[in-house]
């Protein structure tokens, strides 16, 4: 519902927006329009948004999580330059960005196994597998994962959490998000 009426909303100021701009440009002769600048190789930091800082206690939504991820292999110095909590879980380095863990691809090449390539929800200062064995403990109370507390996010424990996702009328991702987290309890 709350998303629903946040839409709501945006729909009506932009409309409400364009109506103006139209009562105001219809009195008005066309400026003319600047020249296009040419393309600039580096980009500094305000024109990439994916590398803009989020305060910390701003949380992301997990498809935003998703657009944000840096997917790119970079080695530990960039890393380190443009996040500040990278920690090695498992077989692999992961940053923490907005509320959700990454792999840090690059970070270290011998330490480079994930077993999902994607934002792992995080809350109380959990690492991410710290997050994973207990919404698998959560799931094995709720009888939808049978596997073993390994703090891995595997093939069966996102098949466990999509299930659940499905049953709970949660947006099935199959992976650990902020709902999910609420909806098992762990927040």
């Amino acid at each position: 519902m709350k998303r629903f009426i946040l839409s709501t909303a945006c729909l009506l100021i932009a409309l409400s927006h364009a109506a103006r701009s139209q009562d105001t440009s219809a009195n008005k002769t066309p400026s003319p329009q600047p020249k296009p600048k040419a393309a600039r190789v580096h980009a500094s930091r305000k024109q990439r948004p994916s590398l803009e800082r989020t305060p910390a206690n701003v949380r992301l939504s997990y498809a935003d999580a998703l657009r944000r991820y840096q997917h790119h292999r970079h080695n530990r110095f960039w890393w380190r330059q443009h996040f500040t909590a990278i920690a090695l879980v498992g077989g692999g380095y992961y940053y923490w960005d907005a509320g959700y863990w990454f792999p840090a691809w690059g970070y270290d090449p011998v330490y480079e196994y994930y077993d999902y390539d994607g934002p792992i929800y995080t809350y109380g200062n959990l690492l991410p597998d710290q997050v994973i064995l207990n919404v698998q403990r959560a799931l094995q109370d709720e009888d939808y994962y049978a596997g073993g507390l390994t703090g891995s996010l595997g093939p069966a424990t996102r098949q466990a959490i999509a299930n659940y996702q499905q049953d709970a009328g949660l947006i099935v991702t199959g992976a650990i998000d902020a709902a999910t987290v609420e909806w098992l309890g762990l927040n």
